[in-house]
């Protein structure tokens, strides 16, 4: 009576050809880095948005801009708090000695907190290219290992001249697990592309709604 055969994950992998054991090593890298990536997005998503409430409660309570500049300095660790001071810092250097405004104040003060939005939006999408092509390449890699083993397992069939069943699901099933491994690492990473995108999409939407209304209050207290 023959031995039952090993069919399990560690099991497929250890008889795999080098090359569908390389590519299997490729897609579980992949997938831990796409990993990697999900959890510290979805952190820093949520310190943006709770860091965004928190600097709104703050800025709409009635306390004079100049107070609220003075307490968050010139280097502030919140995303908000960089554009709202990245417009602050053009505000006060627009005023001259004599009290008066350089022209075009309020174009500057705009492109001032333009400049920070870009800045937070590149830092808060960092990473979510890895997430898009993790998605988009790793079924066809997974495919490629799957089709190469399944190659070699035709020619040691072809080599044995055996086509019993018990000979060919060995080697099919090893070569089947580069497609899994691929489509594992290929789903949770266009999943959470698109919602990290979106949640990305809103916080930047956020901080050009803030950016807006900082600027109709300065353009205000100009025209006053």
């Amino acid at each position: 009576m023959e031995a039952a055969v090993d069919f399990s994950m560690w099991a497929l992998f250890a008889r795999a050809t080098l090359t569908v054991k390389l590519v299997m090593l490729m897609l579980m890298i992949a997938s831990f880095w796409s990993w990697s990536v999900i959890i510290q997005k979805l952190i820093s998503y949520r310190a943006a948005r709770a860091e965004a409430a928190q600097f709104d409660r703050a800025f709409w309570s009635g306390e004079p801009l100049d107070k609220l500049f003075d307490d968050v300095g010139n280097e502030p660790d919140g995303r908000s708090e960089r554009i709202f001071a990245a417009g602050m810092m053009e505000w006060r250097r627009s005023h001259r000695q004599d009290g008066g405004l350089i022209a075009n104040a309020t174009s500057r003060i705009d492109r001032s907190m333009d400049v920070a939005i870009a800045k937070e939006a590149e830092a808060l999408q960092k990473g979510l290219p890895v997430l898009a092509t993790v998605g988009s390449t790793a079924p066809f890699v997974g495919l490629f290992g799957t089709v190469w083993g399944i190659m070699n397992a035709f020619i040691e069939i072809a080599a044995q001249q055996n086509t019993n069943l018990a000979v060919v699901a060995p080697g099919i099933a090893e070569a089947l697990l580069a497609t899994g491994l691929g489509l594992l690492a290929a789903i949770p990473a266009v999943i959470f592309y698109n919602k990290l995108t979106a949640d990305s999409d809103r916080i930047i939407a956020g901080y050009e709604a803030f950016a807006d209304e900082f600027a109709t209050i300065l353009s205000r207290q100009l025209d006053s």
